[in-house]
């Protein structure tokens, strides 16, 4: 047993140069390697969570301008239709005052064709009174010149 606990220790005693080097390898790849890895990869990240920041910043913005303009639109759509209807309401006021003048007009005619009418009748039917006595007069000569004739 004591010869393999001597063997043991000639193998321990070889290993810690081996171990030794694997220490200082370890520290030497730490500091030299996977730390400035480290802060590239760390740098990189944060690199990109800030592109990805500016990114939603970007697209918020987007976003709200979008929302902007499609409220522009909404209001310029609201003013044209507004426009468009009273445009509409005026024109339907004066088509209705055109006609109102037309009636007044064809009204105002009819009455004057009436009258005119009125005074025609009147005109016609004193003519025909003055030409029915005189053609009553002149059947009565005629019947009266013939009963004194005969």
């Amino acid at each position: 047993m004591e010869t393999t606990l001597h063997a043991l220790r000639e193998i321990l005693l070889r290993a810690i140069p081996t171990f030794l080097l694997v220490f200082l390898l370890h520290f030497y790849l730490k500091y030299m390697f996977f730390r400035p890895l480290e802060k590239v990869l760390r740098a990189r990240y944060e690199a990109t969570e800030g592109a990805q920041k500016r990114a939603a910043e970007s697209l918020q913005k987007a976003a709200d301008r979008t929302a902007e303009y499609e409220a522009a639109l909404r209001a310029a759509r609201a003013e044209v239709y507004q426009s468009q209807e009273q445009l509409h309401h005026r024109l339907q006021e004066e088509h209705a005052a055109q006609i109102q003048a037309a009636r007044e007009q064809a009204d105002a005619a009819l009455r004057e064709a009436r009258e005119e009418l009125a005074a025609e009748v009147l005109q016609a039917k004193a003519g025909l009174a003055a030409q029915s006595d005189a053609l009553a007069g002149q059947i009565a000569d005629a019947i009266l010149n013939r009963g004194a004739v005969a």
